[in-house]
C-alpha cells in the first residue's frame, strides 16, 4: 500500500467490506452497519492490522473515545519530537528538526566518525540516509507482505488455498499468489491485492 492509505482504515462483516474511510467514519458505519448483524473486522489500509474499536455508547461518544485515543498517541511523540520546532531559541544554529539521543559505538568507530567531514553527527546522518536510499525497495516489499499476511491470516485463513498463497507471498511469487487470491470473495481477493501490490521484486523497480 502507498502512504496515501495512512490513516485509513476498511471494515468488513463477513467476506464484505461495509466501510472504508477515516477511522471515525468507519467506526460510526460499523456501529450502524453491524448493530443487528455479525460483528465487523476493521483493519489498517497500511498495515493490515486489526482495530480494536469500542462502539458502546452514542456516535457522539464513539467519536469522542476516538479523538481522547488519537490525543494520547500524538502526546507519546516525547518533547524532543514536539518542540523541536516550537522551542524558542537564542543564538546559535538552528535545530532544523535533530533529535538528541545516545549513540553507544566502539572507540574505534567513535574515532572513524569523528574523522570524517563535518564530524560525528554529519556522518552519522550521511550513512543513515545512504542505508535508507539503498534499502527502500526492500522494506517497502517486506511491509507490504507484512500486511498482506496480517490480514490474510485474519479473515482468509480458512479459506482454500490460502497456506499455498503465503508461501508464494514470501517466495516472490507473485502469478500463483495472484491466482489463488482471485479465488477468493470478491472482496477478500481485492483488498489482499491491494496490500500486496508492493509485495513483489516486480513491483520494487
Amino acid at each position: 500500500m502507498t502512504t496515501q492509505n495512512a490513516g485509513r482504515y476498511t471494515a468488513f462483516a463477513g467476506d464484505c467490506i461495509v466501510a472504508r474511510g477515516m477511522l471515525v467514519d468507519v467506526a460510526l458505519a460499523v456501529k450502524s452497519a453491524t448493530a443487528d448483524a455479525k460483528p465487523a473486522l476493521v483493519f489498517n489500509d497500511t498495515t493490515g492490522a486489526v482495530v480494536d474499536l469500542d462502539l458502546r455508547g452514542s456516535a457522539a461518544d464513539i467519536s469522542a473515545r476516538l479523538a481522547a485515543s488519537a490525543d494520547r498517541q500524538g502526546s507519546d511523540v516525547g518533547p524532543s519530537h514536539r518542540d523541536a520546532g516550537s522551542e524558542t531559541r537564542g543564538r546559535g544554529r538552528p535545530r532544523l528538526g535533530v533529535v538528541a539521543r545516545e549513540v553507544t559505538l566502539l572507540p574505534r568507530q567513535w574515532d572513524w566518525l569523528a574523522s570524517q567531514p563535518g564530524g560525528a553527527s554529519q556522518a552519522l546522518r550521511r550513512l543513515v540516509d545512504d542505508a535508507r536510499r539503498s534499502t527502500t525497495g526492500q522494506d517497502r516489499m517486506r511491509m507490504a507482505r507484512e500486511a498482506a499476511y496480517r490480514f490474510m491470516s485474519a479473515i482468509a485463513g480458512d479459506l482454500p488455498g490460502f497456506e499455498e498463497a503465503a508461501r508464494a507471498l514470501f517466495a516472490d511469487g507473485e502469478q500463483r499468489f495472484r491466482e489463488l487470491v482471485q479465488s477468493w470473495p470478491a472482496d477478500i481477493g481485492t483488498y489482499t491485492l491491494r496490500l500486496a501490490e508492493q509485495a513483489f521484486s516486480t513491483q520494487t523497480a
